[in-house]
């Protein structure tokens, strides 16, 4: 499937690409110094190849309250959440950033799971007074990131409020735009913490990463004003020294952060107590819901048998492991790579991974094999740090 803005972007310089069977704008000439204005300004990416679901009708809330392992019946009008969908055995099915706008709940997730997870949510529908719409065909998805990226959406002067909380939202009518949709939503990162790692942040019990605040912002925008508000984000952006950045360095940055992606460090096999996402995905009191059986089990006993971890991998690496390649810590199997990227910014190849508890331990040397031979691995806490 194409980007609605294609020549817009190749305009631009674009290099394409694809992403579970979604074109992506894989960079725009020069991968390095966007991920370097990422970091130390803003960077404006397209991320409409992603999928996007509104569940409407008056059961909406109710109903996906039990289909999803985070609590959306205390959501008000312009709150929202991360959350996991789980099968009845507590494997994930798809993780999801939920939006409750006043009329609809609005679901963003991977590309290329539209029709999975439409089928997964609309299974259980029986006498309930929900309806779920594809909001793809009609609405993009542009994504401003970095530490000055709230500067750039306040240059639109178009929002006469900025949310200030992750995943709140504002709604504004343009005349000539639309409706357009503003999401406090900080990407990069990392909100996740190992179990027991919370700490106490102006009196609420948070993760202990997320100190910085406004660091990133989701505009969904109709299809036909799409283009007009992408550009003018990449002029705001360059302003400050920002520019328009492609997936090759907001997936480096991702993983630089450790966070894992559902279809690379997360799939059909995983439990979302292994992810490193427990914190922020999962609350155990919020009643039933499909897989909670399972997951409330694990949680009672205190552990799982692994967990996504960071790794540092040797720095002469020719050839960077691929998904699937395998950990050894003395001649036994204890892990294996889920991604892993070339950091400039760390001078460091790194690496995400699943190790199992035996041989999980931070500066723990394991042994990675991978089809160009043997070399190592040590355990690293996540996010990565110079």
């Amino acid at each position: 499937m194409s980007l609605t803005l294609h020549e817009f972007h190749h305009g631009l310089g674009a290099k394409f690409s694809s992403l579970n069977g979604a074109e992506i704008v894989a960079d725009y000439g020069d991968a390095p110094a966007e991920h370097a204005a990422l970091g130390a300004s803003a960077g404006v990416i397209d991320l409409s190849f992603r999928s996007r679901l509104c569940l409407v009708g008056a059961d909406r809330a109710r109903y996906l309250h039990g289909q999803i392992t985070n609590d959306v019946k205390k959501l008000g009008a312009g709150e929202g959440c991360y959350s996991a969908l789980t099968t009845a055995k507590g494997k994930m099915e798809s993780d999801l950033n939920i939006f409750c706008l006043a009329d609809e709940l609005l679901l963003d997730f991977e590309p290329g799971l539209t029709e999975k997870v439409s089928q997964r949510l609309g299974k259980f529908i029986v006498a309930d007074e929900v309806q779920i719409v594809d909001a793809a065909p009609h609405y993009g998805l542009l994504s401003v990131q970095g530490p000055k990226a709230e500067a750039v959406v306040r240059s639109l002067d178009l929002f006469s409020e900025i949310p200030s909380r992750q995943f709140a939202s504002v709604k504004i009518a343009v005349a000539t735009l639309g409706e357009i949709y503003l999401m406090n939503h900080s990407r990069l990162i990392n909100f996740c913490s190992r179990r027991g790692d919370e700490a106490q942040i102006k009196g609420k019990l948070v993760a202990p990463h997320i100190v910085a605040c406004n660091s990133g912002f989701d505009l969904f925008v109709p299809d036909n004003s799409l283009g007009a508000v992408a550009d003018k984000l990449i002029a705001a952006a360059k302003q400050i020294g920002g520019k328009a950045i492609g997936w090759t360095a907001f997936e480096t940055m991702r993983i630089e952060a450790g966070i894992p992606r559902f279809g690379a460090d997360m799939d059909e096999t995983s439990l979302p107590l292994e992810c490193g996402i427990e914190s922020r995905a999962i609350v155990y009191n919020k009643g039933c819901y499909i897989g909670q059986e399972v997951i409330n089990r694990i949680h009672s006993v205190g552990h799982v048998n692994r967990e996504l971890r960071g790794l540092r991998l040797a720095n002469d690496l020719k050839i960077l492991p691929q998904r699937g390649d395998r950990l050894f810590q003395a001649g036994k199997e204890v892990g294996f790579v889920t991604s892993a990227v070339k950091s400039t910014a760390l001078n460091a190849n790194i690496a995400l991974g699943y190790v199992r508890r035996e041989a999980d331990q931070t500066g723990n040397e394991l042994t990675l094999r991978t089809a160009a031979g043997e070399s190592f691995a040590k355990i690293a806490e996540l996010p990565f740090r110079k």
